[in-house]
């Protein structure tokens, strides 16, 4: 795979990790200041700070996913496996990984293991 465009892709992990603790600080915060606001309210208030805890939460699931997916790609650029498929070894098309920097396998690897997962 071409070092440039490694390079190229190792900037928009960095980036895009970057953004996603920026999003779970903020999270936090919005955590905070639900809990805060628990005691003041009313049983509409309750439910509703209830809903925006649990949305708060899966948000940040879905943040630590990505960002552990994120690490695991910068690894692979590390020790100079990115762009190549854990599970058959074949090169991952760059188009792959412009829409999905963190792919760690190729399309048809990834579609079997989703199979599997339902």
């Amino acid at each position: 795979m071409d070092q440039s465009f490694v390079e190229k892709m190792k900037k928009e992990l960095l980036e895009q990790r970057k953004q996603i603790l920026q999003s779970l600080a903020g999270q936090t915060d919005d955590m905070r200041n639900l809990a805060k606001t628990v005691d003041s309210g009313d049983e509409a208030d309750v439910a509703s700070d209830a809903i925006d805890r649990t949305l708060l939460t899966a948000l940040g699931t879905q943040d630590a996913k990505n960002l552990l997916a994120i690490d695991n790609a910068l690894d692979r650029i590390h020790q100079g496996k990115y762009g190549r498929c854990l599970k058959c070894g074949k090169e991952i098309p760059e188009e792959r990984l412009e829409a999905v920097p963190w792919a760690a396998m190729c399309v048809p690897c990834a579609s079997v293991e989703e199979r599997k997962s339902r």
